[in-house]
């Protein structure tokens, strides 16, 4: 198989309101949207994409609707110190306060409307114990 392209898609109650929060908080911008989806794309890098369903719509197989749950979205940014503290200023919640992990991340943990947790991580060079895990390519500089 030949992926072509890869997102997640975020399963809601209140597609409307979880489009915005990525919008405003994330600078993403739609590409689709309808009442029942939205699929939305970066501002900054169009590779970069996310969609939003309504959790009860008849595309979703009987006994798989509702919201999601048991998500972990990543975004790897530049300035990860100037995302947090925007996100501070807008109110969201601070599940993780911004920290370096010595696996190599410096990173904080926020979370959408529906729950759905969003770990913000500039890649930071990991300690000795950690970098041997690294393939050569991964390691960051």
């Amino acid at each position: 198989m030949k992926s072509t392209s890869y997102y997640p898609v975020v399963m809601t109650d209140d597609v409307a309101g979880t489009a915005a929060f990525y919008s405003r908080h994330f600078r993403f911008q739609p590409l689709f949207t309808s009442d029942w989806y939205v699929h939305l794309q970066s501002v900054e890098d169009e590779h970069v994409t996310l969609a939003v369903l309504d959790g009860q719509h008849d595309t979703i197989p009987a006994g798989w609707g509702g919201k999601v749950s048991g998500l972990l979205l990543n975004f790897e940014v530049e300035d990860v110190d100037a995302v947090y503290a925007t996100c501070c200023a807008a109110g969201l919640p601070i599940l993780t306060p911004i920290r370096d992990e010595a696996f190599g991340q410096r990173h904080f943990i926020t979370a959408d409307p529906n729950g759905v947790l969003i770990d913000v991580i500039t890649p930071i060079p990991p300690n000795e114990e950690f970098a041997g895990h690294y393939a050569p390519s991964a390691l960051p500089n």
